[in-house]
């Protein structure tokens, strides 16, 4: 399993200048903020199923950038029909990682459907996202980083991840307009 807190910090430590970066809510931004202050970057707060449509948004918008969405498969499970938006709207600088952890850490480890029967891959392959895997190890950092900056997408991850407690790392701001004005200023208009 991986510990998604460093593998993170990885992905961002040599990071291009044409990668945009967005986290769902919850673990998956503090994991963001863990990689440093970056205006490149946008963490959701409290708006659990709306990262998907965000970075499909945002990469129909700035076919020009690369766009990496880290995101949970709590918050993946509660807008499961993003994954079929995406996959009949696909965008080929989009990548998704699902940092798959089973469990809603951050309200007392209750396990996802993951945890169980369901498997986000084959609903993204199911929903025709082809370009859908699962990496269970650090040594898939390479493929990951492959997809991530030359692969066409879309692309989803399924990172299976250690289900544990990690320290909160707050975002820049908690104020909603000025966290989305100074991610946009590193857009193109």
């Amino acid at each position: 399993m991986i510990e998604r807190r460093p593998f993170v910090q990885k992905i961002l430590k040599n990071r291009q200048t044409n990668l945009r970066v967005v986290s769902g809510l919850g673990t998956s931004t503090w994991d963001l903020m863990s990689g440093g202050d970056d205006k490149a970057n946008f963490g959701f707060i409290g708006a659990m199923g709306q990262a998907i449509p965000f970075a499909l948004g945002l990469a129909m918008a700035q076919p020009d950038l690369r766009i990496l969405l880290f995101t949970g498969d709590g918050d993946t499970l509660m807008s499961l029909g993003s994954i079929a938006t995406v996959a009949n709207h696909p965008v080929a600088n989009l990548t998704i990682v699902v940092m798959d952890n089973e469990s809603y850490v951050e309200t007392g480890s209750q396990p996802t459907a993951t945890a169980g029967k369901t498997d986000l891959e084959i609903v993204a392959k199911g929903s025709g996202i082809s370009n859908s895997y699962t990496i269970k190890n650090e040594k898939d950092y390479d493929r990951l980083i492959k997809t991530i900056y030359e692969e066409e997408g879309p692309s989803l991850v399924v990172a299976k991840c250690q289900a544990k407690a990690t320290p909160l790392i707050f975002p820049h701001s908690f104020d909603g307009s000025v966290s989305i004005n100074r991610f946009m200023s590193t857009l193109k208009s």
